[in-house]
């Protein structure tokens, strides 16, 4: 059956998207249109609604689509206050539509779990136990479980039986709060593994909550797959993308797929970026499988959109694909083609559109020239707050292309202006609307903040002692489960909102979601 295509796109600021929005808007702010839209919205026909909540970022990114070439660009009437008006469910924090469905798989299913102090006493006692932590690598390095190893949630299938290989271990998942481990303990448990397996209880937030210590900075991971368990691991997860109504697909088959026009296609690549990176298949992006299903309104924004999944293996494919089946998407799992076909190296660049007015740009050694003879001169740059603060330019200053006039008006006045971002690309498609706002001459810092740092000179930071912020970081919304220093009330209220998403999707009712 052909499902209609629709991309609801709240271009606001992640910090402000994550306030309020229909469950399956996704996050496409207006300051990034042109480095994310080609990728994230391949097709140019695509119907496209755009919405804010009042702060005229939706007329400007509208009128942006349509010279981006999209000729089917609506604007929700009345915006977000307009759809709470005619009585649509609005959800907070980011990833709706995954945490949803976690939570209705473990409500559905009532996924095994265990409390942190349970968990606690189990390593302490050396009990026989494995934690495996279903979080990205870096997430893990921050904050860990003691003794826990990393094993992203689409790992864990593949890689269960020769970490835990007596059947007797106790098996448990944790992430940051409770999505990956509730996915990945069923994951392992839809498999059938003969051990015995459990989440860890609200992961690393409960265990913070309960007062017990963390480690970090570790680096334990998973390590090569035995045969006999590659083989069994993909029988179990062949079974269980059949259970899901996972359809696979042949290699020749994929022309079809290239030739329809009229269909927006994703093509992920779900193992991990190293493996992606050393060798894959060509126009397929990098999603790990288990980021998949978490962020799948951020990689998939266009819902009745075609999913194809590629993996070496087919283990990680087939369990994702399971997962993605259940939320209501149309995926495929592509027969593993010969090895000779995984030929492209790295991450491709992002496609984006050419630029209308192309601007005055500026090396870095002249720049390196101009900050130590020119007091009228000032910094601008646009990178993600995170980024920012880890490390910038010299008495540069953070802006937000957003809130553009805003940021002007914070900023220290000068006769010329250079703009800079991590490549340079942002900064050139903010250089025109900068030069109208201010009247001054503008220039655009060739290769951006990194050729800065390739020509030699140094970034000031990390941290906020040298920031300047022309904009509030509204860019990145801090999740109550990530970093070191979070408020125990911040915990606590993420929880609780994680365990009312099954009545909002009663409410809501758009969802489709199944489980097995």
């Amino acid at each position: 059956m052909q499902r209609e295509e629709i991309a609801i796109l709240d271009v606001r600021e992640e910090a402000i998207f994550a306030t309020g929005h229909p469950l399956f808007a996704a996050n496409l702010p207006f300051s990034v249109i042109e480095t994310e839209i080609y990728r994230r919205i391949p097709r140019r026909d695509t119907l496209l609604v755009v919405y804010d909540n009042g702060e005229g970022l939706a007329e400007k990114s509208l009128a942006r689509l349509e010279d981006l070439g999209y000729i089917n660009v609506q604007q929700l009437e009345g915006g977000l206050k307009g759809w709470e008006q005619a009585g649509g469910e609005v959800f907070i924090d980011v990833n709706a539509p995954s945490k949803a469905f976690g939570e209705l798989v473990d409500f559905k299913r009532h996924t095994p779990s265990l409390s942190a102090e349970e968990v606690d006493q189990l390593i302490s006692k050396k009990e026989n136990v494995v934690v495996l932590d279903a979080r990205r690598f870096d997430e893990y390095q921050t904050m860990s479980i003691p003794g826990s190893i990393s094993v992203p949630g689409a790992e864990l299938v593949l890689r269960v039986q020769d970490l835990a290989p007596d059947p007797q271990t106790l098996v448990i998942v944790n992430c940051a709060g409770r999505t990956r481990s509730i996915i990945g303990t069923q994951s392992l448990v839809n498999a059938g593994i003969s051990n015995r397996v459990a989440a860890l209880r609200n992961g690393t937030i409960g265990w913070t909550l309960a007062g017990q210590k963390l480690e970090h900075g570790q680096s334990r991971h998973f390590g090569e797959v035995s045969p006999e368990n590659a083989e069994l691991a993909l029988s179990r997860s062949r079974s269980v993308a059949a259970r899901a109504g996972v359809k696979t697909i042949s290699f020749l088959a994929l022309r079809e797929f290239l030739e329809d026009k009229d269909k927006t296609t994703y093509w992920f690549d779900v193992r991990m970026p190293e493996e992606y990176a050393a060798g894959h298949l060509h126009g397929f992006l990098s999603a790990p499988g288990g980021q998949l299903v978490q962020e799948t309104d951020h990689f998939a924004p266009v819902r009745g959109a075609r999913l194809i999944l590629a993996d070496k293996e087919e283990v990680r494919a087939n369990m994702t694909a399971s997962w993605l089946a259940q939320m209501n998407w149309e995926v495929f799992v592509l027969e593993t083609p010969d090895n000779a076909f995984w030929l492209e190296k790295g991450f491709p660049e992002n496609p984006v559109p050419p630029f209308t007015n192309k601007p005055d740009l500026v090396d870095a050694d002249t720049l390196s020239e101009f900050l130590r003879s020119d007091n009228e001169l000032v910094v601008v740059d646009f990178a993600p707050s995170r980024q920012y603060l880890k490390g910038h330019i010299p008495n540069s200053w953070y802006a937000l292309r957003s809130g553009l006039d805003e940021a002007i008006e914070n900023l220290p006045s000068a006769e010329i202006y250079i703009l800079t971002s991590p490549d340079g690309i942002l900064a050139a498609f903010a250089a025109t609307e900068f030069k109208l706002l201010t009247n001054k001459p503008v220039f655009v810092l060739k290769g951006g903040t990194k050729s800065w740092v390739e020509h030699g000179y140094a970034l000031t930071g990390p941290g906020d002692i040298h920031a300047q912020l022309a904009s509030p970081p509204h860019d990145r919304y801090r999740r109550p489960y990530e970093g070191t220093n979070i408020d125990p009330a911040a915990m606590e209220a993420y929880l609780e909102w994680e365990y009312g998403l099954v009545r909002q999707l009663d409410r809501d009712a758009t969802h489709g979601f199944f489980v097995l």
